[in-house]
């Protein structure tokens, strides 16, 4: 499957494997979670960049304890309308994670700018997009909903924008 990084379609050099498969020597793997609770200890001691596929269903802080070890974290969006790959995304982030941050599965133009914002950097992109859309989708917008490190410098926060010119606001009593 194509992988789009930096706007420019990339191969990818990593194995996926599931959690009975035949473990390689050297090369970069991604795991599933559950795998990579099973075997920490021998995936860590090999040769090669270490990644983990995280569901949607788990929490953040159960991959924390991982994160220095880990070069790649795979989140799945399973339909356009599931955001909890976003939410995990941010908080890998905010604990400070500085790997790769994956998107895969129903990954669509419309959404990668969000994606972009909260700290994907790498989106299994299929074939159904020309690169061009999602090279033009990633400059779609310059000005981002939240406040964030994850923001390229291109963009300006929309309340920044907004208050440029006045003053602080202050809050009014209200009746009642």
């Amino acid at each position: 499957m194509p992988l789009l990084k930096n706007n420019a379609l990339v191969s990818d050099t990593w194995l996926v494997l599931g959690n009975d498969d035949v473990l390689p020597a050297t090369g970069d793997v991604i795991v599933p979670f559950a795998r990579l609770l099973r075997d920490f200890e021998s995936l860590s001691r090999r040769s090669g960049k270490l990644g983990v596929v995280f569901a949607n269903v788990d929490r953040a802080e159960t991959l924390a304890t991982f994160l220095p070890r880990l070069s790649a974290v795979v989140l799945h969006f399973s339909a356009f309308n599931d955001g909890r790959a976003y939410s995990l995304a941010r908080q890998l982030r905010e604990f400070g994670y500085r790997g790769e941050i994956r998107a895969t599965g129903n990954v669509l133009p419309d959404q990668l700018q969000f994606m972009l914002q909260v700290g994907f950097d790498a989106f299994e992109i299929g074939d159904r997009f020309p690169l061009q859309v999602w090279q033009a989708a990633s400059k779609q917008m310059s000005l981002a909903y939240q406040r964030g490190l994850f923001r390229r410098s291109a963009e300006s926060e929309i309340w920044t924008e907004r208050h440029t010119d006045a003053e602080p606001w202050l809050e009014q009593p209200h009746a009642g």
